[in-house]
């Protein structure tokens, strides 16, 4: 058949299921093709630019895509920008569809089989997505949808008209082009992240069976062998215990009660607290170094190297948003990958890392967010708090402590009176963070600058008790302060990714993490420099698309590496 043709202009939705083929659907036209391999047609069709692409999500378009690498950048998926609207994680698509239609959650209708009392009429003709009541059908969204052609086509329709639909929610935002925007770039962010799942993040497994080797032992051959093993970590500990005795090591009031037998009361078992006390207690130093080893040996031992490692990735599932504020997530340790660790994440022979690390990105967007003329003024340096220490006569760690505070709620200890100078000298950018705490005590829901509701929550949990209320509303207030910034600091992140990401192509280069305010960029070794300089650059390309100030300054520390532990 002849294929469409479309222009950048366009907006297009699409459903692919691979060995059956792929719908199509604009406004005016819907188009069933047949195919072994969907996502070859699709490349032909996106050609060098492409229309702007919509779909339901992962499963049915940014999952086969980012297997095929078919290089779309402008997309919109419906899954992600409920998300958005509606400050949730998950997002099953019974629910997005609900929403939209303004349907009853209660009565979403579940696969399996029919009731001896439910009548075959009620279900109306199976053959289409819609149900007589209006929900989608659960089979349809369980697979049904990639049965025929013609169904991708009209599962693709229906994707279009979810899409208008959020459209005109997000025409109801403060700042409606700004949330359209968003949308945007969180849906292309998501379509990133099906390419790290399916690309996984390189690693030397030599280096990593090195590394394994060295805090838990050699492969276990046995459950017994690992019983064994265990046996050794601990035994390293209790030969410091005067006299010897065993304890359980992995219950922390059993640690604590027998440090307290030995001389040392402490608090609690915290590593930063216990980390002071290691040159002078041989037992603290044993703990410590058990904890490294054990939870190498539970969470980043053979078990996850033999799960998550194939073909010298470490490959894990990453989501767009973490459900609060709209951070990148992944599974399989990536986020929490231990120091003792990072020395197995290296480049591939004939390849470089280049690592670029965001600096002071929270107070460079608080600043953004607020337009605080003098919170702006202090980002034109490349240390923001110096500045802020001068203006507030304090030490320049009392000043980043105190703003630090500001945007976690923390407003005591040392830097308390510095808050009372920030508040004075920075009145925009605290009166922002004070107004957001306080719609947090009234669960009073947020809204990030690039529009994403972040729910707080109510107070019906804590009717009755006035201590568990004013301490939950508190609670509340520090949360709202902290996603404000954080969610706004995700949204610019994101942008700053995917444009690295487009960039990057024509290169070779591929992102390969997404850390916080990290990027990790697998490159060829020959275009290493090419794609250093592009990250940077890649920075102020994102604030200018996303920042409310456009004087604000953002910085990154950009290097190139083998190795990820190489970072200082």
């Amino acid at each position: 058949m002849t294929l469409p043709v479309f222009s950048r202009d366009d907006t297009v939705a699409v459903a692919l299921a691979p060995g059956v083929g792929l719908g199509l659907a604009t406004t005016d036209e819907h188009w069933a093709i047949p195919a072994a391999d969907p996502a070859t047609i699709l490349r032909e069709l996106h050609g060098d630019v492409g229309p702007r692409w919509v779909w339901w999500g992962r499963g049915s378009a940014a999952d086969p895509i980012a297997m095929a690498g078919v290089p779309i950048d402008r997309c919109w998926d419906v899954t992600v920008v409920h998300r958005l609207l509606n400050g949730t994680w998950r997002a099953p698509l019974g629910v997005v569809w609900a929403s939209l239609q303004k349907l009853d959650l209660d009565t979403l209708p579940k696969m399996g089989q029919l009731g001896l009392l439910d009548a075959p009429a009620v279900e109306g003709d199976r053959g289409q997505p819609i149900r007589p009541d209006g929900h989608l059908r659960p089979e349809w969204i369980d697979g049904g949808f990639g049965e025929t052609p013609d169904r991708l086509a009209t599962w693709a329709a229906l994707a279009l008209d979810a899409m208008h639909a959020q459209e005109h929610l997000l025409a109801g935002r403060v700042d409606p082009d700004r949330a359209a925007s968003t949308a945007r770039s969180e849906s292309a962010a998501e379509l990133l992240c099906a390419e790290l799942t399916t690309n996984g993040l390189p690693i030397d497994e030599v280096e990593a069976r090195r590394l394994i080797t060295k805090a838990t032992g050699a492969r276990p051959r046995t459950m017994a062998e690992e019983d064994e093993r265990r046996a050794e970590r601990d035994e390293r500990v209790f030969q410091q215990l005067e006299p010897r005795w065993e304890i359980n090591l992995r219950n922390p009031a059993e640690v604590k009660a027998m440090l307290r037998r030995q001389g040392i009361d402490l608090p609690d078992t915290r590593a930063w607290r216990m980390e002071a006390l290691r040159e002078d207690e041989p037992v603290i130093d044993a703990l410590l170094a058990w904890r490294k080893a054990e939870r190498i040996a539970t969470t980043y031992g053979w078990q996850w190297l033999d799960e998550h490692v194939r073909g010298g990735r470490l490959r894990g599932d990453w989501s767009g948003s973490d459900g609060a504020a709209g951070r990148m997530t992944a599974s399989a340790g990536m986020h929490n990958l231990p120091a003792a660790m990072r020395p197995l994440v290296a480049a591939a022979p004939g390849y470089k890392l280049v690592r670029a690390d965001l600096g002071q990105i929270e107070p460079r967007v608080l600043a953004a967010v607020s337009g605080d003329a003098g919170f702006i003024g202090a980002t034109q340096q490349d240390d923001l708090y110096a500045p802020v220490a001068r203006t507030l006569g304090v030490e320049r760690d009392i000043a980043k402590v105190a703003i630090l505070g500001a945007m976690y709620g923390a407003t005591t200890g040392e830097s308390a009176g510095a808050l009372a100078g920030l508040t004075k000298n920075y009145p925009a950018a605290m009166g922002l963070l004070e107004r957001a705490a306080e719609s947090g005590k009234r669960s009073e829901d947020i809204f990030t600058v690039g529009g994403r509701r972040v729910r707080m929550g109510t107070t019906a949990d804590t009717e009755g008790d006035i201590d568990q209320a004013v301490s939950a509303a508190a609670a509340r207030g520090r949360y709202a302060r902290n996603a404000l910034i954080q969610g706004a600091a995700a949204e610019y992140f994101k942008i700053w990714a995917i444009t690295v990401r487009r960039r990057g192509r024509a290169l070779g280069a591929e992102v390969v993490l997404c850390l916080h305010d990290e990027l990790l960029v697998h490159t060829p070794a020959e275009h290493a420099a090419a794609v250093a300089v592009m990250v940077e650059a890649a920075v102020h390309e994102a604030a200018h698309y996303w920042s409310p100030r456009r004087e604000v300054r953002f910085v990154a520390d950009v290097c190139v590496i083998d190795r990820w532990s190489e970072v200082k």
